[in-house]
């Protein structure tokens, strides 16, 4: 699947398509979404590693148990599977991560180490569906957390993530919705967004900003 897309030419789009999204992009201004560099061969491990020590913690808390566990590899750059495969059930435990999150670790690593789940640089030839099913296969990793990775590694610009609390509070938000809205409602409207979804959402995520109310995304098995 072709990568990357013009962030000025989805925002027009975007604005044409949608009186509600047009008054609020008018507020917001640019896009400034930009892609996660690929930054070395564990980059895919380290992104998936990453969401399941996040998933139920503030980010300062996941940032500390992270940072504890690559203090014990010798490069601190990103998170690998060998280094969760050295590593012993109590020295991770150690590391302030749970036992849920230690199997789904290990199976991770597993699954990347064994190649039950394609590389980054398969996963780039996959359309949005193969990859979130392919990687969905893994313990503790869930919709959520591949929708991130499509929108935020893999730079897909179609993406819209529903169970995302963010997105939905900032949907309500820019519609003007009392309710709460429904992932059909949600999927029907954002319809008209196509094939610019992935910047909608995060013009959804700036309305929830705006308001500086903390929308926690999605945390069990997301």
């Amino acid at each position: 699947m072709p990568e990357g897309y013009d962030r000025v030419t989805a925002v027009r789009y975007l604005h044409d398509a949608d009186p509600h999204l047009r008054a609020h992009i008018d507020a917001v201004g640019p896009c400034t979404l930009t892609p996660t560099p690929d930054t070395g061969p564990h980059t895919l491990f380290d992104r998936l590693a990453s969401s399941i020590l996040s998933q139920q913690l503030s980010v300062k808390a996941a940032a500390t148990i992270a940072g504890r566990l690559r203090g014990r590899a010798t490069s601190d750059a990103q998170l690998d599977p060998a280094l969760v495969a050295a590593l012993s059930d109590e020295e991770l435990r150690a590391c302030g991560i749970s036992r849920p999150k230690v199997a789904a670790l290990r199976d991770l690593a597993d699954a990347v180490r064994g190649g039950r789940i394609p590389t980054l640089g398969e996963l780039r030839d996959y359309d949005d569906d193969e990859v979130i099913s392919s990687l969905t296969t893994v313990r503790g990793i869930g919709r959520w957390t591949v929708e991130m990775l499509l929108i935020f590694l893999l730079d897909r610009p179609d993406v819209f993530p529903v169970a995302d609390v963010g997105v939905r509070r900032g949907f309500e938000r820019v519609l003007g919705l009392d309710d709460k809205a429904s992932p059909a409602m949600m999927l029907d409207h954002s319809a008209g967004w196509a094939p610019y979804r992935s910047v909608a959402s995060w013009y959804l995520w700036r309305a929830v900003d705006q308001t500086g109310e903390a929308a926690p995304a999605p945390t069990s098995s997301s």
